[in-house]
């Protein structure tokens, strides 16, 4: 299975990704933020827990060759260089990532919620 194209919806922070076999897999914003394949999040051997980042949305996708793509993300990561091939296997182990995550901000104590609100309300 070869992925195809990716369209990313703003509004709903939701980028799909559609493969060669006509499935479309659908990752959040935020989920991809919190995997992202930097250096800065995977460290070296041991991964930093991203916590806050409910919110998260994308704000550029640049090509990258004929490989993959960089995400520039709105709290300003920018690093993560996403191979297509990272993604398929991100999409293929969204569920249990996401219970691995989620599993890690509650030892953690942590929160996928900002510190800060930045909604306005009137």
């Amino acid at each position: 299975m070869t992925l195809l194209t990716l369209h990313y919806h703003q509004q709903r922070r939701l980028l799909d990704l559609k493969f060669s076999d006509g499935t479309v897999q659908v990752l959040s914003a935020e989920f991809l933020r919190v995997h992202s394949p930097s250096a800065e999040v995977r460290g070296h051997g041991k991964p930093t827990l991203v916590a806050n980042k409910r919110q998260v949305a994308i704000q550029r996708i640049s090509a990258v060759g004929h490989y993959g793509v960089k995400l520039s993300f709105d709290d300003g990561h920018d690093t993560g260089l996403y191979h297509f091939s990272y993604l398929c296997q991100l999409a293929a182990n969204q569920h249990d990532l996401w219970q691995q995550y989620l599993a890690r901000l509650k030892a953690a104590n942590a929160s996928r919620d900002s510190l800060i609100s930045t909604r306005i309300r009137l």
